[in-house]
């Protein structure tokens, strides 16, 4: 009887919090590199727990005028690029894990792919990031690397053309999920 109540899954629901995670989108220009912060993100996380551990559900939105570089210019250039009047929000769900490996106790790696919608237009990405519990809550960390273009999205310019934003560009986060 013992056996059979440490084998029963038990299933979790989480939801991010905007205030302790933190996202970041890194990229080169011909003048010189730079960032822009999120600094509005919602998601949710449903996890299933036995002996390992099963994603049922992982999504993230991002409001695309909260992406902020502390610069307006920049961020004008930005949001025109985005077509934040028509498309007010970037959205990320998980929809196939290949494997997720255990690293220790508390801390699993997680490989699949996951949607990655902007400007309206859904692309598959292949992920790779670290699930750590700790407590009421899950730490999720990764970085991606995308194309603007494979977006639709035109690398932004200024001065006329003179700058150019290159079309990499590296997406770092580490979000925290806590119980509902």
């Amino acid at each position: 009887m013992l056996f059979f109540i440490s084998a029963v899954a038990h299933t979790q629901t989480y939801k991010l919090d905007n205030s302790t995670s933190f996202m970041k989108i890194e990229g080169t220009s011909s003048l010189h590199d730079w960032h822009i912060d999120v600094e509005n993100q919602a998601g949710n996380l449903n996890l299933e727990q036995s002996e390992t551990i099963t994603v049922k559900e992982l999504n993230i939105t991002v409001e695309s005028e909260s992406l902020k570089s502390g610069k307006s210019k920049m961020d004008k250039n930005t949001y025109k690029a985005l077509e934040t009047d028509d498309y007010k929000k970037i959205t990320f769900k998980l929809t196939k894990t290949s494997e997720i490996k255990k690293i220790s106790d508390n801390t699993y790696e997680l490989n699949g792919i996951g949607e990655l919608t902007i400007v309206g237009n859904t692309k598959e990405i292949p992920m790779s990031l670290k699930l750590e519990m700790k407590d009421s809550m899950v730490l999720i960390s990764g970085k991606n690397e995308i194309k603007m273009t494979d977006f639709g999205v035109e690398p932004p310019t200024a001065l006329l053309g003179t700058i150019k934003t290159g079309d990499a560009i590296t997406i770092s986060y580490k979000s925290t999920f806590k119980t509902k």
